[in-house]
């Protein structure tokens, strides 16, 4: 079943004006090891690279119905891949014990992300489910 649904536009421009006011402190705060070594292996791509985890972020924040509240922060939510290479999201802190609190008993939660971006947009769409144990 269907527990948790978000999605989320981004502006690339406006991911890239934080970048450049805000650099590294920026990226520190909002994004993981792992996504900060990705997008810098993208010099080209870069802003899109965090651009679009940023939407995933948001997109999880929505699905769990809190938003960045109750513990809930972008550095507890990252983006990685999975084996087969599709994305999914790693979760810590907050972001863990939140989607934690709404599985229900007897549940594993499934967290299904779709990224994609189009200069100057970023979008993600995350949906999660609970499937019986």
């Amino acid at each position: 079943m269907i527990i948790g649904m978000g999605s989320d536009l981004t502006n690339m421009d406006r991911i890239a004006a934080s970048l450049e006011r805000w650099g590294e402190k920026f990226e520190r705060r909002c994004f993981t090891d792992v996504e900060r070594a990705k997008a810098a292996r993208r010099p080209y791509t870069r802003t899109g690279t965090f651009a679009k985890r940023w939407a995933a972020k948001e997109a999880f924040a929505k699905a769990v119905g809190t938003g960045f509240s109750r513990g809930v922060f972008h550095k507890d939510i990252g983006v990685v891949n999975a084996p087969s290479g599709a994305p999914t999201l790693e979760l810590a802190g907050g972001a863990a014990a939140r989607l934690a609190e709404m599985t229900p008993e007897g549940h594993e939660a499934v967290i299904h992300l779709t990224l994609t971006d189009d200069h100057p947009w970023a979008q993600a769409f995350v949906i999660i489910e609970a499937r019986p144990s």
